[in-house]
């Protein structure tokens, strides 16, 4: 489903990614962590095209998407939400689900009046717990609804590959086991890859697990092997020891 192969990324001299391999086959729920700065996001924005590598392939169902266009990476069946959630709030939620599943249609066509909604949309709302908020407006959604409602946005589009930039980031506990349960069910029919810092969330859900650190692969493996790697250990405990000590300086 995705490969990608000595991929590197270098900004005003920084090597934010560091000859990246990474491989990730169709159907799995890959979860990618890492301290802060280790390149997470930079990758995501590499994968769908916001940010071209210096060097290095990214190969999606076998086609390459270096150079491509972000709108062209979308319609070949990738979709990608940001730490922040990207919703129109004066839309309801129906709405936004609608416009997103419209992405494919000429634009004077987003004019015309609709009568119903489409399979895609229906199949969004159901995924996604949401049909009960469908006529609801997206600006009072909790927090956790609207992370719902933008994961619902990405699977309008039908995608083949999803990227989740911290999907569960301010969520209730409540909301974060729902969030958990979705990912689930969407990794059924889905490739999906989590960029995430809760760690309780990850041990939960997650099935394989790639660590980077510093812009390279440090450890890939089960959570339990994770875990379990004195190098995972020193990057996060040694690390949060620092902190600490720092912290605790008069």
């Amino acid at each position: 489903m995705l490969e990608l192969r000595d991929v590197q990324v270098v900004f005003d001299g920084f090597r934010a990614l560091d000859g990246v391999d990474l491989t990730v086959p169709e159907g799995e729920l890959r979860f990618l962590i890492g301290p802060n700065g280790a390149g997470k996001t930079t990758l995501i924005d590499v994968i769908t095209g916001l940010t071209r590598p210096a060097s290095g392939s990214v190969r999606f169902g076998g086609l390459d998407l270096v150079g491509r266009k972000e709108h062209q990476i979308v319609r070949l069946g990738v979709g990608r939400t940001f730490q922040t959630s990207v919703v129109f709030e004066e839309l309801t939620v129906v709405e936004n689900l609608d416009l997103a599943a419209s992405f494919r249609k000429p634009l004077w066509s987003l004019t015309r009046r609709r009568r119903g909604v489409s399979e895609a949309v229906e199949e969004a709302l159901a995924r996604t717990g949401l049909e009960e908020l469908a006529e609801r407006s997206a600006g009072v959604l909790s927090h956790g609804q609207r992370q719902w409602l933008e994961i619902g946005m990405l699977l309008a589009q039908r995608p083949r590959l999803l990227l989740l930039d911290e999907p569960v980031a301010g969520m209730s506990k409540d909301e974060r086991e729902r969030t958990g349960e979705l990912l689930t069910q969407i990794a059924d029919d889905h490739t999906v890859i989590v960029v995430e810092h809760d760690m309780e969330f990850l041990r939960r859900h997650a099935s394989t697990v790639t660590v980077l650190h510093e812009g390279r692969v440090l450890v890939e493996g089960s959570v339990g092997q994770v875990s379990a790697d004195p190098r995972v250990q020193e990057v996060y405990l040694g690390r949060r020891k620092a902190e600490d000590a720092v912290g605790n300086r008069p």
